[in-house]
């Protein structure tokens, strides 16, 4: 993995102060994902922040699912998310579940009853937030607030034992209902759910909540530094609060970065499982998703997201990040990876009417220009060849370079051919041109006479592979006044046509990636493609405006 030792950020400054200050002794960091919906291109930020600062101070970071709501959670989410981490090149030191610690919580939850600093409250979810009051007005103390704690510990005993229905019940951290900071307002710290737990079955009826649980968790692991974006802000007050008056043996500290925002891309888990739900896209892993497991379909690599990460850095604001920017990274890293190749998109017949009509030629080409190492392949070449439809114009404009009736262009790494004539159906399409070649102008072959301005790509009609492309763009349109995110979705997201590519790419695996001439990147699909059905997703175009 890259070396990230030369970054340089707050956090980092302040592990290394709390290093040398002897505050802590090992850095233990966590990824501590809630196993309902699968991860995002915002979660890759925390990810590495957490993975690599541990990594920077020979520290360790845990895997830690925060599975405190069964009703939302499932295992399919738990399998995906330790893929996701995995494939973006880290390997934690411990894999825990919040749920593997229920009992400790629900234990630390008895002491605060015994302490006076919980109490069970009958009031419904609605009466709770009704009396919360407001960022300028106190709150209301519930009327049950002042319980005695025997009947407190009897009531809690009897919510964990199932005998209240989901909602009636709930146990609240006694603190100030008129702190300025809304979430010491006496926040809920379990409620009823007769739910069954993909961890712990049916044991528990009642749930820690996500505010109570977190901070017990990092405690119970020696997490050091917990680290988590600017949202949980407001709520570390209370962190330190459930820390502080559980009697916590480890004294675990929560520091705030700023999120990932990407223009024109979704970041909620929430709206992201409702485009699954209702069919918008082909589920989690679909290629227009910015999931993980959607951008690793399409074809982005881990470096290239390692990378984004490092150059947007670790700060305190969660400013719009360029999608553009991504894409650079993405072409910055596979420029040097991946072999260039041609691929006709929407082809278009071409018979060279003066190549024998029996002969097949080799000819010799670059793996990749950048890259001399990858050495050279050979492609076939013959009298019929596809080229773009995009590079004929019957009637061109000026300054149009590529091939019309009596010009002349050069076939990539082949020879030069000069349009003829056009062949068109009954509806006046055109369907093929014959063209001639002259054999005098070989690539390669260091002819040095007349030149030409127009260079296309094209592919041997007699060996081609038949191929699916899948052209993709935002999922979000660009300009739209609509409240709803459905109503928002691109209808032109994608676009699926079917054209040929070289022979060599006959034995593509799934995950393999091609630049393709003038199109851009492109990788296999491993969902749709097959050994006899090539599909092909586009990763990213060969050119952007965007500046470093």
């Amino acid at each position: 993995m890259e070396n990230t030792s030369n970054s340089s950020d707050f956090i980092r400054e302040i592990v290394a102060e709390d290093l040398e200050t002897g505050k802590v002794n090992t850095v233990v960091t966590r990824f501590p994902p809630e196993p309902n919906g699968y991860l995002h291109i915002g979660h890759a930020k925390a990810i590495c922040i957490n993975f690599e600062i541990a990594k920077d101070y020979k520290g360790k970071t845990n895997l830690r699912f925060d599975d405190t709501n069964p009703v939302k959670e499932d295992v399919e989410y738990v399998n995906a998310i330790k893929e996701d981490v995995a494939w973006l090149g880290f390997q934690w030191d411990g894999l825990f579940f919040a749920s593997d610690y229920f009992d400790e919580m629900y234990n630390r939850a008895v002491l605060l009853i015994k302490k006076g600093l919980a109490y069970v409250d009958d009031q419904s979810a609605d009466e709770i937030r009704q009396t919360r009051g407001t960022l300028t007005e106190p709150g209301q103390n519930s009327p049950f607030r002042d319980r005695s704690v025997e009947e407190n510990l009897e009531l809690f005993d009897r919510m964990r034992q199932g005998e209240f229905p989901d909602g009636t019940r709930v146990l609240r951290a006694k603190i100030d209902m008129a702190s300025p900071n809304i979430n010491l307002r006496d926040p809920v710290i379990y409620r009823i759910s007769h739910a069954t737990h993909h961890n712990t079955g049916d044991k528990w009826c009642i749930y820690p909540m996500y505010a109570f649980a977190h901070p017990l968790e990092d405690s119970i692991e020696g997490v050091s530094h917990s680290l988590c974006s600017l949202e949980f802000k407001d709520q570390r007050p209370l962190y330190d609060w459930v820390i502080r008056e559980c009697e916590m043996p480890h004294i675990s500290r929560q520091y705030e970065f700023g999120r990932l925002n990407l223009s024109q891309t979704i970041m909620s888990k929430r709206f992201l499982k409702r485009l699954v739900d209702e069919g918008v896209v082909d589920g989690w892993d679909d290629p227009r998703m910015p999931t993980i497991s959607g951008v690793r379909r399409r074809g982005f690599t881990p470096e290239a997201i390692r990378a984004f990460v490092r150059e947007i850095g670790v700060g305190v604001g969660s400013g719009e990040v360029d999608y553009k920017m991504l894409e650079h990274y993405i072409r910055e890293d596979l420029k040097l990876k991946a072999p260039r190749t041609m691929g006709v998109i929407r082809p278009l017949k071409v018979v060279i009417t003066n190549y024998p009509e029996d002969s097949v030629e080799l000819l010799d080409a670059e793996v990749n220009p950048e890259v001399p190492e990858m050495g050279t392949k050979q492609i076939q070449f013959s009298r019929e060849i596809y080229i773009e439809q995009d590079d004929f114009m019957e009637e061109p404009p000026a300054k149009y370079f590529r091939l019309f009736p009596g010009n002349e262009v050069r076939l990539k790494n082949a020879y030069f051919i000069k349009c003829n004539d056009v062949i068109k159906d009954e509806n006046g399409n055109v369907v093929e041109l014959h063209c001639t070649y002259d054999q005098e102008t070989k690539s390669g072959s260091g002819f040095s006479g007349r030149k030409v301005k127009g260079t296309i790509h094209w592919v041997d009609a007699k060996s081609a592979v038949p191929a699916e492309f899948r052209l993709y763009d935002s999922l979000l349109a660009d300009e739209t006044d609509a409240e709803d995110l459905l109503e928002r979705i691109n209808p032109n997201s994608l676009e699926v046509v079917n054209g040929f590519v070289e022979a060599g790419l006959k034995d593509a695996a799934p995950q393999d990636k091609f630049q393709f001439f003038r199109h851009g990147y492109f990788n296999v699909d491993p969902k749709h493609s097959t050994a006899d059905h090539k599909v092909f997703n586009l990763i990213v175009s060969l050119k952007s405006s965007f500046k470093i």
